[in-house]
């Protein structure tokens, strides 16, 4: 009797124990639920035109976008049809456009996905530069801007082809053309 009673009691515990397990088991997994964010969107805006003033006063960047759409679990932004500007006092702004972009939560890193075009106008003294490319990653605090796809650049009558870009757009400007670098250079009599 005594030994069917422990059986009992040991049966009990044991479907006890078996069911603390799965309660704490499926309460960990709701958990999980609602603590993790689902990558999407908290809000959107479109026809997006902002413009960053530097510490003088005047116009550092700007940025344009058909549509913004920021989502809350890492704060980026995903843009459609981007367009930046990077000024610089002294010459004219460098004009970047792409298909669409991707811009980190602190705002440093933008990405510009498809096809991408930088243009910079011609001014007394400073020629006209046109580089065609994709994939370009833009470090907007230090106006640089790399890519591993290929690279066309043309400047009047000159020109660059490469596999691969670093630009550095501050003043000095550099610029290093990683691989299969091909140019040809024209001057004038």
């Amino acid at each position: 009797m005594i030994e069917q009673k422990n059986r009992v009691i040991s049966g009990l515990l044991l479907l006890l124990v078996g069911g603390s397990l799965w309660l704490s088991q499926s309460s960990r997994d709701d958990d999980s639920n609602f603590t993790s964010l689902e990558h999407r969107p908290d809000y959107y805006l479109e026809a997006v035109d902002t413009t960053l003033m530097g510490i003088d006063g005047k116009p550092s960047k700007r940025l344009i976008a058909e549509r913004m759409t920021h989502f809350i679990d890492d704060d980026s932004t995903e843009l459609k049809l981007p367009r930046l500007t990077l000024y610089d006092q002294e010459r004219p702004p460098w004009r970047v456009k792409s298909e669409t972009g991707w811009l980190s939560g602190d705002g440093e890193v933008l990405l510009l996905q498809g096809a991408v075009k930088i243009d910079r106008s011609a001014a007394p003294g400073i020629r006209p530069f046109h580089i065609t490319t994709r994939d370009l990653r833009v470090q907007q605090r230090d106006h640089y801007v790399e890519t591993d796809a290929e690279v066309h650049a043309r400047s009047n009558k000159d020109r660059i082809d490469a596999k691969g870009m670093q630009i550095w757009l501050q003043q000095p400007m550099r610029i290093k053309l990683l691989a299969n670098v091909r140019g040809r250079y024209e001057v004038n009599p």
